[in-house]
């Protein structure tokens, strides 16, 4: 499963469409205003009675930046004021001390998360200070799974001690592209030597697993640019490897406007880098994940999709499946007992609720029992690549051909392109089939056609 040979372009190219990530389902477009503070509470308080004892993961949103990155498409901000760092600060430790009386004090976190934004943008002491404050609030299990996104400009070993120190064991920091060219027209100037210097301190003081972050389809990449930097990459040797597609939405993100459209390589030749890097990632021994994400065979990821425990959440792709996510500061999305979630975007809104002594929760979703049913199908294919019919008929009690007799003329396409297999018990997606699970779960989304009539909202799916 972790090669790919004889990519065809031209089939790939076909479905080459707008589609959702699914790190959530329902996606994040069908949350409502409708779902509010008080209710994010009724399911907290229900999610936490005497005997849960299900696993948690935690994520905090740090959404400081130093520098605007042209391509960014996260919930970022620019500030060089320490001060406005600090307020956000308070008010993050204040969100869980409004959140600490509802958890049950015996259930241990299994994963910890730091996104942004530049979560090492913090100084050291911040860094640690913010450590401690969660590690009072919650238990850690012996094997937690603590991961940090850092940017290698600006960083300094100080702040690596300060995150190994706080309990931190996996990192993950954006490279995108190692040409200098590429560089200056997305305004991200990174010289190979400090992200060479960023992984070094990370080895030297014992990080379990590095992710670096690429990104195709960047002004003036071409395929022989993009593959020097993969080289690069590969020499580097991280765990694990993330290659995005650029996600060009300047209608969602006025920023991107900045980006001259005219230098953006033609999607031929995106596709080609494509091409290209799946063969040379997978030929220099990493095993395809699955959408963007690659990894040693040794590392958790791989073995987790082995052994069919593999799971996505707003993170991504996870090793950590069923536990609760509960997400703190600006934008971020809690997940657990079928709700999502989602914080104030806006730091006044944000900061006003939680002076308030409210939740800042904005928009949510409770999920239908029909929800459940899809998410779990979606997630299953988009991880293991496969999907067992039976298990599903069991878990849910249904017929899985009569529930999803709609959706079965919607996968006619992927069969007759050899792209899935249909046997009695299993839908398998066979090959460059890999290429497309976002286009082939979303036979199985019930909103998609609503959505992508309303409004151009999501990423093209290749």
């Amino acid at each position: 499963m972790s090669t790919l040979n004889n990519i065809d372009l031209e089939l790939i190219k076909k479905y080459d469409r707008p589609g959702p990530r699914y790190t959530s389902y329902p996606p994040a477009p069908a949350f409502s205003s409708s779902f509010t503070a008080d209710d994010f509470l009724h399911f907290l308080k229900g999610n936490n009675s005497a005997g849960s004892n299900a696993e948690m993961s935690l994520y905090y949103h740090i959404p400081f930046c130093d520098t605007l990155c042209y391509f960014c498409g996260c919930n970022m901000l620019i500030t060089h004021s320490r001060e406005r760092i600090a307020e956000y600060l308070k008010y993050l430790k204040m969100e869980m001390e409004l959140s600490a009386p509802y958890f049950n004090k015996n259930r241990r976190v299994g994963q910890l998360a730091w996104g942004g934004g530049t979560p090492s943008y913090l100084d050291p002491d911040e860094i640690v200070s913010l450590a401690n404050s969660i590690k009072e609030h919650f238990t850690f299990s012996d094997d937690i799974e603590a991961s940090v996104e850092i940017d290698p400009r600006g960083l300094t070993f100080e702040h690596m001690q300060a995150l190994r120190e706080s309990g931190f064991n996996r990192t993950s920091m954006g490279v995108q592209d190692f040409e200098i060219k590429v560089q200056e027209a997305v305004n991200r100037i990174q010289p190979e030597e400090i992200t060479r210097d960023a992984v070094d301190w990370s080895r030297k003081l014992g990080f379990k697993s590095i992710n670096l972050d690429m990104i195709y389809g960047l002004p003036y990449q071409t395929l022989e640019s993009f593959e020097r930097s993969l080289r690069k990459i590969i020499e580097i040797s991280p765990e694990r490897i993330a290659v995005f597609n650029f996600a060009h939405v300047p209608w969602l993100k006025p920023h991107q406007k900045l980006i001259d459209k005219n230098t953006l390589p033609l999607p031929e030749v995106k596709l080609e880098i494509l091409k290209m890097t799946i063969e040379l990632l997978t030929n220099s021994g990493y095993v395809y994940i699955g959408m963007d994400h690659f990894a040693k065979p040794d590392d958790e990821l791989a073995i987790a999709q082995q052994k069919k425990t593999l799971y996505r959440n707003f993170q991504g792709y996870s090793t950590h499946a069923g536990a609760d996510l509960y997400a703190f500061g600006n934008s971020a999305i809690s997940q657990f007992n079928h709700v999502y979630a989602q914080n104030y975007k806006s730091l006044n809104d944000y900061y006003k609720a939680i002076d308030g002594n409210r939740f800042p929760t904005v928009l949510g979703y409770e999920m239908t029992d029909d929800d459940v049913i899809r998410q779990h199908v979606i997630t299953r294919l988009m991880c293991d690549m496969e999907l067992h019919k039976r298990e599903v008929e069991e878990k849910f009690e249904i017929n899985f051909d009569r529930y999803f007799s709609g959706t079965f003329p919607k996968l006619e396409e992927f069969l007759r392109d050899g792209l899935l297999e249909l046997t009695g018990d299993r839908i398998i997606v066979k090959g460059m089939g890999r290429l497309v699970i976002r286009n082939i779960a979303m036979a199985f989304d019930s909103y998609l056609a609503k959505m992508i009539k309303e409004k151009p909202i999501f990423s093209r799916t290749v």
